[in-house]
This record gives C-alpha cells, structure tokens and sequence, in this order.
C-alpha cells in the first residue's frame, strides 16, 4: 500500500453522507440508503477509505468483478460486503458504485447499550476482506431484501422512543441471516477450500524444509500467501477441519519434530532451532502438550 495514496477518513455518518453528496442521515448515528439514489460518480484517483462506523452493503447490480479467493464473481450476483470501523479499503480510479442495492452505517454508540454492540464485535465476518464477501443465492438474496426494506420503512418513519430498538431488532436478524449464509459458502466453496489446504500442506511443508532462522510459520504468512485475512482463513479452516489455523501450525511443527527426533542424533536444542524456535525449552513444552511425553521420552520410546 503506497504511502502517496491519499485516505479519506469519515469519522461521522453525517461526513459520509456530504462526501457522497446525499441528504443528511435522519439520525446522526444510523443511516441507510439505496444505490439507486447514489449520484453520478467519478473517481479520478486511486484513494484509501476509512470509517468510524460499521457499513454492511448488498449490491446486487454492479459494473465491475470481485475476486473471492482465487475465482471471480460478477456483482449480478447478491453480494453482501461487511466492513468495522477502521477498516481500511481502496478504490481504484475506475471504480463505479453499484446501481442497485442498499448500505448500511452504524456507529457503535447506536448498539453501545444494547446485547448487539458486543454480538456485532465479535462477528468474524466483519474483519473480512472485500475479497472475502458474502455470495447470496436467489433465495437467500430474497430473504436479505425483505430485511433491508423493513430497516428502510422503520429508518423514514418519525423517531420515536421505540425506533432504535426495532431498528436494532431488525440488524439482529440479517446479522443472524448473514453468520447463516457465510458458513453455507464454507461449505458450498469446498472444492477450493480442498485446494487451499493442498497449498497450505505445501507451505508448511516448505518452511520446514530449510534451517529456519526465521522463525516459526505464523497464521498471518498462511493468510498471506493465500491472499486471505487471518480471521477468514482461521472460521474457514474451522469449519473445515474443526481447527484454528494455528492449531494445523502445531499439528504440522509436531509432526515434523517426530520425524527428525526419530531419524537423526540432533540435540532437542538444534531440533527447536531448526523448526523455528527461539527457545528450546518452548518448543519442549508444545511438543509435551500435544503428546503427554517431552521430546527427550519420545525419542527414547525408539531406542
């Protein structure tokens, strides 16, 4: 990310309103409005975005392609695209809006004193790259829908003491529909999540392969090499396999520790250094949790 690209930073939903050049939200911490209403927009260089706010859009026509993984995906499909505050995307100089479907913009203090401000937080999808976004299916896109437009009636109605809790009802519910969908791409995706745990066998493998004074293979370097986020990568794998991507770390580290406790005279302190261990008493605690036996009593179980 180039440090000369310029960021804009919306730190109210008001300043997200006036930069896209729409009315002002009725309510100064929760917005909502259709790409139908969005007016002509040209970007003219590539720019950083930033919010204080959550955003959770459905764009259901759009004149450009996301990649989700390593396949593309036209945006005539319903896609939901969930961001927390902070995060940090980029438009390039081509980008165009979608021209059907709706955003959403909460600001944490909107949910601060409701069960949803921490349910929301914790929600995995949120720390998602756009990347990683939420492909619907016509019935699932439907069943959105219908909960966009009851948040839009309730949003147009005058504010009263009732309206920010049946808002916050209705959020529930598609976040509810949303935690649904994305674990049924988990598992509709399998053909390219078998491919994905191919390439991480082939990772691990790798870094094993070489004296490695670089340390020990971290979850970041998985995602990274699988251009996905940490947390997209650690639900996928976990939905896959029942485990967190650090948990298939360790799995891997120990059995390579096995094979060379049992196939060479290495010191347990070069076996450490060699799979990456600063301290070889770190490494002796990892292997005694995940065997009940240290690497000194495995290795004698062979003599």
């Amino acid at each position: 990310m180039s440090d000369q690209i310029p960021t804009i930073h919306f730190d109210t939903i008001s300043k997200l309103h006036h930069g896209i050049g729409i009315a002002k939200p009725r309510h100064p911490l929760f917005s909502i409005f259709r790409f139908e209403d969005f007016p002509v927009f040209k970007n003219e260089q590539r720019v950083r975005l930033m919010s204080d706010f959550y955003q959770i859009t459905l764009k259901k026509e759009c004149p450009c392609k996301i990649q989700y993984g390593h396949t593309i995906f036209d945006f005539d499909e319903g896609v939901i695209s969930c961001f927390s505050p902070k995060q940090i995307y980029i438009i390039d100089e081509d980008f165009k809006p979608a021209t059907s479907g709706w955003q959403l913009s909460i600001h944490p203090d909107f949910l601060r004193t409701h069960p949803l401000g921490q349910k929301i937080s914790k929600l995995g999808f949120f720390d998602y790259e756009i990347t990683e976004a939420l492909i619907l299916s016509d019935d699932e896109q439907r069943s959105i829908e219908s909960i966009f437009e009851q948040i839009e009636r309730e949003y147009h109605l005058p504010i009263d003491n009732f309206s920010q809790d049946v808002i916050i009802a209705h959020l529930d519910v598609l976040l509810s529909y949303c935690n649904r969908y994305y674990n049924r791409q988990f598992n509709t995706r399998k053909i390219n999540h078998s491919q994905m745990l191919n390439r991480i066998e082939y990772l691990l493998n790798s870094w094993f392969e070489v004296n490695n004074a670089r340390g020990l293979p971290t979850a970041a370097y998985l995602a990274r090499e699988l251009n996905l986020s940490s947390k997209y990568l650690s639900d996928c794998l976990k939905q896959l396999t029942g485990q967190t991507t650090q948990q298939i770390i360790h799995n891997k580290l120990i059995e390579q520790a096995k094979v060379i406790l049992t196939t060479t005279e290495l010191s347990i302190s070069e076996i450490a250094y060699q799979l990456g261990f600063e301290y070889s008493q770190s490494f002796s605690n990892l292997f005694k949790k995940k065997t009940a036996q240290t690497p000194v009593e495995y290795r004698a179980t062979f003599n």
